[in-house]
């Protein structure tokens, strides 16, 4: 059920069926001159969503987060971010809204990977200090040996854009995407990323080739981020949440 959608009864009934919930969040943010600002957003939505019609049991979706930490693409016009903690305080915040509600095992279903390690902090936090249970997927990571392929702007969300929506894809620059962006994520030295913005090692924001990436691949990924997903829900609603005593 998207709670978008919903009325207030309609999810008062729903909480009497189940205790999960997922919460897509994404980014605002470049994604090179011919895939839209909200790329993030759109495909952590319909992986969400796309999860929870695969999964055997009820879950609410809740809207999209769509602004992430996303400061490392401020040189490109349009990105829009937030600060770590004020990303985090709004992911906790919706998790608490959704526990008050009867909602409390909650999955951040995430597509960007700028929000990785601000989404492991605070689904610990939640956890740990809160009234719900919380963890956090990224679809990208869970998509087998495509993963390897991940860029920015590349092969993966160019083909899950094309099979999503393909009407945002500007395909008459997809050539000088590929032929304009980087060929990996950083600048490495002794196992450290040099680089801190994207600005610095992209001309024009992409890393990957988006040529390699068609509809069937994007048909493929949302299939096995779903299923993925899917057996996800299914630990987290089997789990003993209670909090594991103190030792000794």
């Amino acid at each position: 059920m998207r709670l978008s959608e919903a009325t207030w009864t309609d999810v008062s009934d729903l909480a009497a069926e189940t205790d999960i919930a997922l919460v897509p969040v994404g980014s605002t943010e470049q994604h090179g001159p011919h895939a839209p600002l909200g790329t993030d957003a759109f495909t952590a939505e319909a992986v969400a969503e796309a999860g929870v019609e695969a999964y055997d049991g009820d879950a609410a979706v809740a809207p999209t987060l769509p602004v992430g930490v996303a400061a490392e693409h401020r040189q490109f016009p349009g990105t829009v971010w937030f600060s770590p903690e004020t990303f985090r305080s709004a992911v906790r915040e919706t998790v608490a809204s959704l526990a008050e509600h009867g909602f409390g095992r909650v999955v951040v279903v995430n597509g960007h990977g700028g929000n990785v390690d601000a989404l492991r902090e605070v689904t610990g936090t939640i956890t740990r200090e809160g009234d719900a249970y919380a963890v956090a997927f990224t679809w990208f990571d869970a998509v087998g040996e495509h993963a390897a392929k991940m860029g920015h702007g590349g092969p993966l969300e160019t083909a899950l854009l094309r099979h999503l929506r393909p009407e945002l894809v500007r395909e008459e620059r997809v050539e000088d995407a590929a032929a304009g962006g980087s060929d990996r994520w950083g600048e490495w030295v002794s196992g450290v990323n040099l680089a801190h913005d994207s600005a610095e090692f992209t001309e024009n924001g992409v890393v990957g080739d988006p040529t390699q990436g068609d509809a069937s691949l994007g048909e493929a990924l949302l299939d096995l981020s779903a299923e993925s997903l899917a057996e996800l829900l299914d630990a987290v609603a089997e789990r003993d949440v209670e909090r594991p005593r103190r030792r000794g």
